[in-house]
């Protein structure tokens, strides 16, 4: 059963429930892309806004995908403790991130939509 759990697996899923989505996620990843203080990300510097977020997803998608992994490895006992929850933190403090962004960006659009034109 545990062996049928492969990240791969996920990825399928998803795309097959909505492949517009899953063309609009590979379009988003922009390998050269890159911001200082991204888990997963190297220094060079991206050139707009969307690419920042491009890249800050691409990394949290990354945490999200090494705790899966190091949560199954450690299940099969190929991974200690240790790993595991190393890596099930960063993913759970990356996921944090995330939803914080999406918490501001919300509140963003509905203070812009409470303005007067």
């Amino acid at each position: 059963m545990i062996e049928a759990l492969t990240l791969s697996a996920f990825d399928r899923a998803a795309a097959s429930a909505r492949p517009e989505a899953a063309a609009a996620v590979q379009r988003a990843v922009l390998p050269g892309a890159a911001g200082a203080g991204f888990p997963g990300v190297e220094a060079a510097a991206p050139a707009d806004f969307g690419q920042i977020m491009a890249s800050f997803a691409s990394g949290v998608r990354n945490d999200l995908r090494a705790g899966e992994a190091a949560s199954i490895a450690g299940i099969q006992g190929k991974a200690s403790t240790q790993q595991v929850v190393e890596a099930v933190m960063s993913a759970e403090q990356s996921l944090q991130t995330a939803v914080a962004i999406r918490d501001k960006v919300v509140a963003a659009y509905l203070e812009l939509s409470r303005m007067a034109i």
